[in-house]
């Protein structure tokens, strides 16, 4: 058993809830230690709330993986969790880095990630281990005269709803082709959209499931959900986490089709909609936590909690000064 479990989060932007919610479960568990924020951006608003925060080079630069894992080293970090796209590939590419100085990494492998990062790679892993998933097309084989329009053009290795446009004909598939960078072409489902969270502990134990229907979306975020729970879901995401094999926190989505669902994408890492399975008593801080710690909580059935529970979101703002924003920057690698 650890007495203290240091966390850090990469590119933390506006993640304010998600640190709460990790605040919470280490008031919860009685437990010390400290949580570290990293991001390019001083402004970035979930700064303000974590122990110590730093600003660190863009995660596309070769300076970003020696300044985390300088950082990791000197702050004594425990686990690491991305929370952008983006980031994934870079930690589970870097793993061994990082482990080296005692750091673990919740994300999946690198051979995981090369499967959740491609939808086309995921559509094919999806048939590999029988879930279903709608037609999904490169554009060279789709075929219009049999699957007809409305279809869905997005980027194979596309994130947060960019560059996803609705194809009504052949005049828009000629144009979106040439305009969506590396594409595929889906066919469009009527919905809705569910999101489960799938929580697995750093050895790929499944730890839980919930699910949550996304009434609303903005910039690629839910803002308004409420959640569900279905069987079918669940034991499909269940499947999911122990063929890919899953490492800490994933997100699969999935679209309805006559009840029926029909998955679309893996998101290797916290879903933005997360407090709201929090808040329906899946709390996944607490249960990393603990187990990063030694501890023992209890550990419901995957599938038990509240279902219906609304969520709507609002802004809200934090305001400094200078000096504060100064202090901010200066934690820069």
């Amino acid at each position: 058993m650890k007495k203290s479990v240091n966390i850090a989060f990469t590119c933390i932007g506006r993640r304010v809830e998600l640190i709460r919610c990790f605040q919470s479960a280490y008031k919860q568990l009685a437990l010390d230690g400290a949580i570290i924020g990293f991001d390019g951006d001083p402004l970035a608003p979930a700064l303000q709330l974590v122990d110590r925060s730093y600003v660190v080079p863009p995660v596309h630069s070769g300076e970003y993986i020696p300044a985390l894992v300088q950082i990791c080293k000197s702050e004594s970090i425990d686990v690491l969790f991305p929370l952008i796209d983006t980031d994934i590939s870079a930690l589970a590419n870097n793993r061994n880095r990082f482990e080296q100085n005692g750091t673990k990494v919740a994300v999946v492998s690198s051979e995981a990630d090369s499967i959740t990062a491609d939808k086309w790679l995921t559509k094919q892993f999806f048939e590999r281990i029988r879930v279903p998933a709608p037609g999904t097309w490169l554009p060279e084989n789709f075929p219009a005269a049999e699957a007809g329009y409305p279809v869905f053009i997005k980027p194979r290795k596309g994130s947060a709803g960019k560059n996803v446009f609705l194809v009504r004909d052949s005049k828009d598939l000629a144009f979106f082709q040439s305009y969506v960078p590396d594409p595929i072409i889906q066919e469009c489902l009527p919905g809705p959209e569910i999101t489960s969270d799938v929580i697995c502990d750093l050895n790929g134990r499944l730890l839980a499931v919930v699910s949550r229907q996304r009434l609303e979306v903005r910039w690629g975020e839910v803002s308004k959900g409420v959640t569900i729970c279905d069987k079918t879901i669940l034991d499909a995401c269940s499947t999911i986490a122990r063929e890919l094999p899953a490492i800490g926190p994933v997100t699969v989505q999935c679209m309805l089709k006559d009840g029926h669902p029909y998955f679309t994408e893996i998101n290797a890492r916290f879903g933005g909609g997360l407090p709201l399975g929090i808040a329906a008593g899946v709390d996944s801080p607490l249960m990393l936590l603990a187990g990063f710690a030694g501890l023992s909580v209890e550990i419901p059935p995957p599938g038990t909690y509240k279902t219906s529970l609304y969520m709507t979101r609002y802004d809200d703002s934090y305001f400094f000064d200078e000096s504060e924003r100064e202090k901010i920057s200066s934690h820069r690698f």
